[in-house]
C-alpha cells in the first residue's frame, strides 16, 4: 500500500518552499538538499491547510511564495519586491507528540479517499521522474560542454604545436643556409690567405734580390 503523502516547509534564500511528498526524505531530495533540514529545525511538517491543498494539487512539485508573505504558493514566484520589509519566519523544529487514541482510528472509511491518495502518489512519483530527467539532461549537457571545450583546447595547443614546429623549421632553414655562406666564405678567406702568402713571399725574394 502506497504511503499517503504529506506537507512539508522550508526556506532557501528568499523564498518558502512547500512540497507534498511521501516522506521527509523524498522533500529534502526535491528541494536539492544534502543535509538533513529537519533535524538542523529548518523545515518541518505543516498542517496549514491552505498550503496542504496548494501541495496536495501537484504532488511532487516544490512550490514556493517569498519569504514573510502569506500570499499563494505557486511554482515560479516573482522575488519580493520589498525584502527589507519581509520577516523571515522561523521553522520550529516539530516536537514528538503522545500518541491519542485519536491518531490510531482505522482509515476512513470512504474508497474514494484511498484512491486520491494512490492518484496522489503517482502524481508525486511522476514529478520525481521529471526532475530525474532534467537532472540527467543538465548532467548531459554539462559533460558535452566540457568535451567540446576540451576539444577546442586540444585544438588550439594542436595549431600552436604546429605554428611552432613551421617556426622552428623556418629557423633550422636559415641557420643552415648562413652556415652554408659561412663556409663559403671561409673557403675564400683560406684561398685568400694562401695566394697573399705566395705573393708575399716572391715580393720578399725579389726584395732580397734587388739588394744583393
Amino acid at each position: 500500500m502506497p504511503r499517503k503523502l504529506k506537507t512539508f516547509i522550508t526556506n532557501l534564500g528568499f523564498f518558502e518552499m512547500a512540497i507534498a511528498a511521501p516522506s521527509m526524505k523524498a522533500a529534502l531530495e526535491a528541494w536539492g538538499m544534502t543535509h538533513n533540514a529537519f533535524q538542523q529545525g529548518f523545515a518541518k511538517e505543516t498542517g496549514d491547510p491552505k498550503i496542504v491543498a496548494a501541495t496536495m494539487k501537484r504532488p511532487g512539485v516544490v512550490l514556493k511564495r517569498p519569504i514573510g508573505t502569506t500570499g499563494p504558493f505557486s511554482e515560479n514566484p516573482e522575488l519580493p519586491k520589498d525584502l527589507w520589509k519581509g520577516t523571515v519566519p522561523k521553522i520550529v523544529r516539530p516536537k514528538k507528540e503522545r500518541g491519542t487514541k485519536t491518531e490510531h482510528k482505522a482509515a476512513p472509511k470512504k474508497a474514494h479517499i484511498h484512491k486520491r491518495s494512490e492518484a496522489a502518489i503517482l502524481s508525486f512519483e511522476k514529478a520525481r521522474g521529471k526532475r530525474e530527467r532534467e537532472r540527467q539532461r543538465e548532467e548531459e549537457n554539462e559533460e558535452a560542454r566540457r568535451e567540446k571545450e576540451q576539444a577546442r583546447i586540444e585544438r588550439a595547443i594542436a595549431e600552436a604545436d604546429q605554428a611552432f614546429e613551421a617556426a622552428r623549421q623556418r629557423h633550422q632553414d636559415i641557420m643552415s643556409a648562413i652556415q652554408q655562406e659561412q663556409e663559403k666564405l671561409e673557403r675564400r678567406a683560406d684561398a685568400e690567405r694562401k695566394r697573399w702568402d705566395k705573393e708575399r713571399r716572391n715580393l720578399e725574394a725579389a726584395r732580397q734580390r734587388a739588394t744583393d
